[in-house]
């Protein structure tokens, strides 16, 4: 029984498709800043994420110092945005020394305020170029 369980699981991880995230990047004020466009996003959180990604006053939100690093986790759930304004669990953190540390920041908030659903992804990062 199991010499015909293994083969079988074997052609399954082959057969099935790791699902890869779109990216768009973008370079501001010697950031370079990446959207990760992952299928939960409305479009209106894409958009806002790309005007984000553009945008000089948005960055300084993020790092008002500049030359930091930054990262933003979103609940697959609960989204980034609702009836216009951020949800409570979308976490950005910025002014880090490095992606790994913002990321992780950034998921462990979302992470700790979601309310249930799926761990939180990251949809944007800032790093210096």
């Amino acid at each position: 029984m199991l010499r015909s369980v293994i083969p079988a699981l074997m052609l399954a991880s082959v057969v099935l498709p790791v699902q890869a995230q779109e990216a768009e990047r973008y370079e501001v004020q010697g950031s370079e800043v990446t959207v990760i466009l992952h299928g939960f996003l409305t479009e209106e959180e894409t958009d806002t994420l790309r005007i984000i990604g553009q945008s000089p006053d948005a960055l300084a939100l993020f790092l008002p110092e500049g030359g930091q690093f930054g990262a933003l986790a979103v609940a697959p759930d609960e989204g980034f945005i609702r009836d216009g304004i951020p949800v409570d669990s979308a976490m950005a953190m910025g002014n880090l020394p490095d992606l790994d540390q913002a990321r992780n920041a950034a998921l462990e908030g979302c992470d700790e305020a979601r309310a249930s659903g799926d761990p939180c992804e990251i949809v944007l990062e800032i790093a210096p170029r």
